[in-house]
């Protein structure tokens, strides 16, 4: 990616058959995004209808308008697919849909997709990695698309919380120039990490991995305290993190020119706080009193 000067930041946005990529984009301009992240369809199952090309057209003809680069924006894999699962019918089925995903991206000009490593069910980390591995490699021969791997809290039998399991997977994909990591801030900090030290977190990832894998920053505070792997989201600076850690993360020198993705929860769980958020964050001043304002605005 070229060098870029303006902050790279957005949320999660809607991604709808009426308007698709259209609809994504205006509802990110609301909230005052330069990058935005969507789902292509529901992310819990296999319902998708086709791209419409013209809005696709139209879509990215807005976005050089705008000032968006189709580059920075990135789609998110759905939940349901699990590459890590050993029984062989569900692991060709994530295969299956994960490609089909891939060549939804590449109509739409989308050139990163992020990814859950996937969870062993039971079988154990090894052969969970080796899973991965296998369907990566038959996945990525076939796709110029780059699968981002996202950090995990560590919940139940998910691989990829740890940056040791992340770096086993790269080394064993055959199409390098592919593959990446998404860093997950509620993640890293729900695995253990310390994300107040990030100077020290980014140097220990930096030996392990690479720097240079990762290519988007999901931004989100946790409900948790650190090392707790229960992955639960909670509004910038209303969590166990903090809003000046976060601060820093999204300014880091290091990481000028990734895109940074808010996965904050709507507010009572009816209002996106994605404006308020990246306005805040702008101001470089935390509001304490956010959460209501946000309420109080919706009911006037």
């Amino acid at each position: 990616m070229a060098k870029r000067e303006k902050l790279l930041i957005g949320s999660h946005v809607s991604f709808r058959r009426e308007d698709q990529l259209l609809g994504s984009l205006k509802e990110a301009l609301q909230y005052q995004s330069t990058t935005f992240m969507f789902y292509t369809g529901a992310p819990q199952n296999t319902l998708r209808y086709p791209i419409d090309l013209e809005i696709t057209k139209a879509a990215r003809e807005e976005m050089r308008r705008q000032g968006i680069d189709p580059e920075t924006v990135i789609v998110h894999a759905p939940y349901i697919i699990n590459l890590a699962n050993v029984d062989e019918e569900k692991h060709q089925f994530s295969i299956r849909f994960l490609k089909e995903e891939l060549k939804r991206c590449e109509q739409l000009g989308i050139q990163y997709m992020v990814l859950h490593p996937g969870s062993h069910v039971g079988s154990g980390i090894d052969l969970g990695i080796e899973q991965i591995i296998d369907g990566l490699n038959q996945i990525l021969k076939d796709t110029n698309v780059m699968i981002l791997l996202e950090t995990m809290a560590g919940k139940g039998s998910e691989i990829g919380s740890r940056f040791e399991e992340l770096h086993r997977i790269i080394a064993g994909v055959h199409e390098q120039s592919r593959i990446g990591v998404c860093l997950d801030t509620c993640h890293l900090h729900d695995a253990g990490y310390d994300v107040k030290d990030f100077d020290h977190l980014l140097d220990e990832f930096d030996r392990i991995v690479g720097l240079s894998y990762v290519h988007c920053i999901h931004i989100n505070d946790s409900k948790n305290p650190q090392a707790s792997h229960k992955d639960r989201h909670e509004n910038i600076g209303f969590g166990a993190i903090g809003f000046e850690a976060l601060l820093k993360i999204i300014e880091h020198p290091k990481l000028q020119d990734i895109p940074k993705i808010l996965e904050t929860p709507y507010i009572d769980r009816l209002y996106p706080p994605y404006k308020e958020e990246i306005e805040m964050i702008r101001a470089r001043t935390f509001d304490p009193k956010l959460q209501e304002e946000i309420m109080k605005k919706q009911v006037h």
